[in-house]
């Protein structure tokens, strides 16, 4: 009888020793070289979203309740994506000067999490911004590649379940029908302003440095054009990549112009658009030709260029024809090569 009860006693102890399930995730990890703000944030497309502080050697930790699930991170303007599940432990590295090449997870769905890295790392080996910059050969070669690159990546991650490669293979397809949407339109674009054309042209446009600039002004040079705003994010990324080709060309036959279409829907009032927009130019050391739209939006050459997204980038030769009314980025490669070929 005895030992019958410490049998049964022994299962109890065993039983209560087992710790129930938790209802959180615990995140945890270090980064070298953290944003000013001491924090990444979690967050997801359905509104989930925490901020987590970062100490001043860079290691946090912290508890989250989560739905499992894929959640993107933030590090200041460096993001990733991260799959999380409650009672799980998951931690990672990052140096936020390489962020992409350095970011690493351990603990609990380390190989969900690693897979995702080498997914985006894929995408942006074959996707940079050259491949709009093509025709569609071009295109399509770079996303019949990533696709081999990316079935290989999968072949090499045998262990991860379908359901989880379903939602990839899913994000692949409507990847690859935004893209297609989107080089599709900028052909367009180019056939409908071919080169050769006669260039749409501005007039008496506000110069910051004093007095008005028309298009007529620059004749007799290649005329590279930047249409932005003060507000515009992707404009203002490729400032310092136009600012060293401005360096490197500024004694060729190639004026830089960049025409602001700051206006009172975003910034307030017409008053508030001007000031922001010789505000920047001014903070910023702006160089080549710095003008202001006479119309913002709905000046005669935005619309004749059908500008409808910023930055728009348009490369005009010295007899005003059109080279190409969508030019590449001043951070693409192929805005170089686009100059070697007219030896300019």
């Amino acid at each position: 009888m005895k030992k019958i009860v410490s049998v049964i006693l022994l299962a109890i102890v065993i039983v209560s020793c087992k710790s129930e399930p938790k209802d959180y995730v615990t995140l945890s990890g270090k980064i070298e070289n953290v944003n000013d703000q001491k924090k990444i944030t979690i967050l997801n497309r359905t509104g989930f979203k925490k901020e987590i502080s970062v100490t001043e050697d860079g290691t946090f930790s912290d508890t989250l309740k989560v739905v499992e699930g894929r959640y993107n991170f933030t590090d200041g303007n460096q993001y990733g994506s991260i799959y999380l599940k409650n009672d799980n432990t998951t931690s990672f590295t990052v140096d936020a000067e390489d962020f992409d090449n350095t970011l690493k997870f351990t603990g609990d769905e380390a190989d969900k999490n690693n897979f995702m890295i080498a997914n985006m790392l894929l995408q942006a080996n074959y996707l940079s911004e050259d491949i709009f910059d093509g025709d569609e050969a071009t295109f399509e070669k770079a996303f019949a590649d990533l696709k081999s690159a990316f079935e290989e990546l999968k072949s090499n991650n045998k262990t991860l379940d379908s359901t989880f490669l379903a939602s990839d293979n899913k994000d692949f397809d409507m990847m690859y029908k935004s893209y297609k949407n989107y080089h599709s339109g900028k052909l367009a674009l180019r056939k409908e302003l071919p080169t050769g054309m006669e260039s749409p042209k501005f007039e008496n446009y506000e110069n910051f440095a004093g007095g008005t600039t028309s298009l007529s002004d620059l004749k007799g040079k290649y005329v590279y054009i930047d249409v932005w705003a003060t507000w515009c994010g992707p404009c203002k990324r490729e400032i310092p990549s136009l600012k060293k080709v401005e360096a490197k060309y500024h004694d060729k036959n190639i004026e830089f112009v960049s025409i602001s279409v700051d206006d009172a829907r975003r910034s307030g009032s017409d008053e508030k658009a001007y000031e922001a927009w010789r505000t920047m130019v001014a903070e910023k050391e702006l160089g080549g030709v710095q003008l202001f739209s006479d119309n913002a939006w709905k000046s005669d050459f935005i619309q004749a260029y059908k500008i409808n997204g910023i930055p728009r980038f348009i490369l005009i030769d010295p007899d005003g024809n059109i080279v190409t009314p969508d030019a590449p980025r001043p951070s693409s490669k192929s805005l170089i090569n686009l100059f070697d070929a007219l030896s300019i």
